[in-house]
């Protein structure tokens, strides 16, 4: 832990209150499948971790803000350790850009911090309601991973506490095989209890954006190819059309304005999504509406405007509960990355097999993952495309239809994304992270996930909806 601050404060500012809603609901992923029961014990101090270990003979699991999408946040009958009260600031040094922090500070935090004072994260994901520690564990990516790479490119090093007890301060120097196997490494190395991030200057919270339509993965292959320079990029694709409307999107990017400029903002959710939709409100027909006007409401083919970054980066943040308009039974959600060789004609079968399956999704993401390489042994990113979209759970249909498009994504020389995933099956995510076994070598004895249970299971079992 560094011994000096060069910019002193306590602690940062709390995480949206909104986001964690009062009382104490039971602790579930954003996808609220599948549904576990688990004992939650809050973390606040560093000596809390080794100190509710001693004596207990329980698996436990770290965890944050419960922003993955599966299991790789769960535990069935174990204990969760959340992290969020560990979110002190520790140190920040304005020349660097280097911030230390407790991991259980949310990006969300990093940036009520950071951009006052003219510095921004270097990667991020679609929500800031994210933790340090969640962000290195599932070594999370955003819209520029072309020219950053992922987050863990950006972690110069990090505390590393074992059950035992021990303490490994981990960098590429110092430790480096627990580094790269922390990284990625979804929890299950330790506990990271405190780490280093290296901010990027910036000069405006605004954002200069373009947006622009397209119709069909040739188009949006040749934006890419134009705009190649630009350092975000991302995709809204309407996975649903068919004919001459198939994959139709709008190509999104932007560029840190370098005018100072006074914007419009809110930090905090502004709607709330009040209850859970009833089963059928999403289906092909509400979604295909949805998807037609969401691509007509650009009016030109080509926008420009200036912008704050909480729209670009968060549009989904304003919305508080989300999640719920799929229903009781919850999301999954899908998401891959095939390696050029095979991501153009991968693509385009995988979204004929989505739009023949009569399953529908308005929130489906396209881009591209750059060459530069992550550093965490169990790493996603991979350079080529990237496709990510959630379906509602349908009893006879989600689960189905998810094996066979990772079956597809397997035979394309793609992955999946433990973080998001509800669904992989073991022979999948063997063959997806063949270092899987080394990786277990690192695995703290005391601590396993639902997922990690799931994916080295050889009976393929799978929780029923």
């Amino acid at each position: 832990m560094p011994a000096s601050t060069v910019e002193s404060a306590a602690s940062l500012p709390p995480a949206a209150a909104a986001v964690r809603p009062s009382g104490k609901p039971p602790f579930e992923s954003w996808g609220r499948y599948p549904k576990y029961s688990s004992r939650l014990v809050q973390l606040h101090w560093q000596s809390d971790f080794p100190a509710i270990l001693a004596g207990s003979h329980e698996h436990v699991l770290p965890v944050g803000m419960g922003r993955s999408y599966g299991d790789v946040c769960l535990l069935k009958d174990g204990i969760l350790l959340q992290t969020t009260g560990m979110n002190r600031l520790l140190d920040f040094d304005p020349q660097t850009g280097v911030i230390t922090a407790e991991s259980g500070v949310t990006l969300a935090q990093i940036l009520e911090f950071a951009v006052p004072r003219g510095f921004f994260l270097p990667v991020s994901p679609g929500t800031k309601y994210v933790t340090l520690g969640g962000a290195i564990a599932n070594d999370i990516h955003g819209k520029n991973h072309e020219a950053a790479g992922s987050f863990g490119n950006h972690v110069p090093c990090f505390e590393l506490v074992r059950s035992d007890g021990k303490r490994l301060l981990c960098s590429p120097r110092d430790n480096p095989e627990w580094f790269h196997a922390t990284i990625g490494g979804m929890g299950l190395t330790g506990l990271i209890s405190w780490a280093q991030l290296r901010l990027k200057p910036i000069v405006s919270r605004g954002i200069d954006y373009e947006g622009i339509q397209f119709h069909g993965i040739d188009e949006f292959l040749d934006l890419k190819q134009r705009y190649k320079d630009v350092e975000y990029t991302v995709s809204w694709l309407d996975c649903v059309s068919t004919g001459r409307n198939f994959a139709r999107g709008i190509f999104m990017l932007g560029e840190h304005s370098r005018v100072p400029a006074e914007l419009t903002r809110s930090s905090e959710p502004r709607l709330r999504f009040p209850a859970n939709a009833p089963g059928f409100a999403l289906n092909r027909t509400s979604v295909s509406a949805f998807n037609t006007v969401y691509f007509h409401k650009q009016r030109k083919p080509h926008v420009r405007l200036l912008q704050d970054y909480e729209p670009f980066f968060y549009p989904l943040d304003s919305v508080l509960h989300w999640n719920r308009m799929y229903g009781r039974n919850g999301l999954v959600q899908f998401q891959y990355v095939i390696p050029w060789d095979g991501a153009k004609e991968g693509t385009i079968a995988i979204l004929r097999e989505i739009a023949n399956s009569g399953l529908a999704s308005f929130l489906a993401v396209l881009k591209t993952f750059g060459d530069i390489p992550s550093l965490g042994m169990m790493s996603f990113p991979l350079p080529g495309i990237m496709f990510a979209l959630d379906f509602p759970i349908k009893a006879g249909l989600t689960f189905p239809l998810l094996e066979r498009l990772g079956d597809m994504t397997l035979d394309y020389g793609g992955r999946l994304y433990p973080a998001k995933d509800a669904a992989m099956t073991p022979h999948q995510f063997q063959s997806f992270y063949p270092d899987w076994e080394r990786f277990a070598r690192f695995r703290d004895p005391m601590i396993t996930s639902s997922f990690w249970e799931r994916v080295t299971d050889t009976t393929g079992a799978r929780p029923t909806v």
